[in-house]
């Protein structure tokens, strides 16, 4: 057989995600590509066609990075007998130097200024100051992130004409649901469900991850679809931040805009500036806009000041997940 063949082959061996080393080992042990013999370093050979199966999208084959840093393979059609910790890297890893992590909420200044870059303005939303924070059963309705976006037509008269028709048309409200990993199943339908929840309310609902386990991309795919939330992965470069799925617009639901206004005093207050803006005559609208810019929280600037704000959050320098 060729080395890939041998090399799936391999794989549907071991029925779990194997590093490049244990599929190689097994190819020798089961002598799959006896011209491995005598070659020098023939796992090497093994390391780049398992890459090759990746960069060319080949349906066979999965990968997963585990917490280690080191990427384990395997078989798209063993995923179902793969149990979820396997996939996570819940195995026993040798000791490493304890890293200092950072909070989910550490993310928000990533991710508006992301969304800063389509301008769109956003603020935090803190669920701990709402009447409602010892209450359980509104835990999945406050958004982690609101945010807003105006369509800006270049042309004075045209802007006019637009405001005076219908106002509506002018702007989109925004809900968003920040989680630092996504690494199983679970996890996954447990923000998914989270979003939709808190989204509720708004035009556009989106789950924001720093991370997102690659196995889950079908599966993200369909929950998108099927509930209309999209999907955004954070980089620490936030301009490197990319959409992979988009959210379907809906109607505002303003049944539970006003339940939001009276639990969260931040909340109201975002609407009251929006609702400012909206009726506004346009000699006073820039200044209405310029409060709500006030209001909400600030992107960073520059690249330096990007690069600061992660050492100091200890938020990883490094998410290449390619």
């Amino acid at each position: 057989m060729t080395i890939k063949e041998a090399i799936i082959k391999s794989l549907d061996d071991l029925i779990k995600p194997a590093t490049y080393l244990e599929i190689y080992r097994h190819i020798i042990d089961k002598n799959y590509y006896p011209p491995f013999k005598g070659k020098e370093t023939p796992e090497n050979t093994v390391s780049a066609q398992l890459g090759d199966f990746i960069r060319r999208a080949d349906s066979r084959v999965k990968r997963v990075k585990f917490k280690d840093g080191i990427y384990r393979y395997y078989l798209a059609k063993n995923e179902s007998l793969i149990k979820d910790e396997e996939l996570i890297g819940d195995t026993e890893q040798p000791p490493t130097k304890e890293k200092k992590s950072y909070n989910e909420r550490d993310l928000h200044p990533l991710l508006v200024t992301y969304l800063k870059n389509y301008n769109i303005q956003a603020k935090t939303i803190y669920h701990e100051k709402s009447a409602s924070r010892k209450d359980k059963n509104q835990k999945w309705v406050h958004p982690d992130m609101v945010g807003i976006e105006f369509l800006k037509l270049e042309n004075k008269s045209s802007q006019s004409l637009q405001w005076t028709i219908n106002r509506n048309d002018t702007f989109k409200l925004i809900s968003y649901e920040l989680k630092k990993e996504i690494n199983t199943d679970y996890e996954l339908k447990e923000a998914f469900f989270q979003t939709v929840s808190n989204s509720s309310w708004a035009n556009h609902g989106f789950l924001v991850a720093f991370y997102f386990n690659e196995s889950l991309h079908d599966e993200i795919k369909r929950l998108s679809e099927a509930f209309g939330i999209g999907v955004i992965e954070l980089k620490t470069n936030p301009f490197e931040s990319k959409q992979i799925f988009p959210s379907k617009y809906k109607e505002l639901d303003f049944k539970t805009i006003d339940k939001l206004c009276k639990i969260n005093k931040e909340f109201e207050t975002f609407i009251k500036l929006t609702e400012k803006i909206m009726s506004a005559d346009a000699k006073y609208r820039e200044d209405a806009e310029r409060g709500l810019q006030a209001f909400c929280d600030k992107p960073l600037k520059t690249d330096s000041e990007i690069i600061k704000y992660c050492k100091e959050k200890n938020i990883p320098l490094e998410n290449d997940n390619e």
